[in-house]
């Protein structure tokens, strides 16, 4: 059990570092179906279309694993 916890904590850290570099390279809250809106002077993120793929991604990962 705390082996898994070990990898779970590595792999979110590992996750984190590289996040601005895939979001940048994959367009994320980008892609058509993101709804970007502009409120009172702030910007609100609904990124539909990027998480449905990073769940394919990351379905895809889980099965070849």
């Amino acid at each position: 059990m705390l082996k898994w916890l070990i990898v779970l904590g590595v792999a979110v850290f590992v996750v984190g570092l590289l996040q601005p570099r895939l979001a940048r390279l994959l367009q994320l809250g980008r892609l058509p179906g993101d709804l970007r809106l502009r409120w009172r002077g702030k910007d609100y993120v609904f990124p539909f279309a990027s998480a449905i793929l990073l769940s394919l991604i990351a379905g895809l990962i889980g099965r070849l694993l």
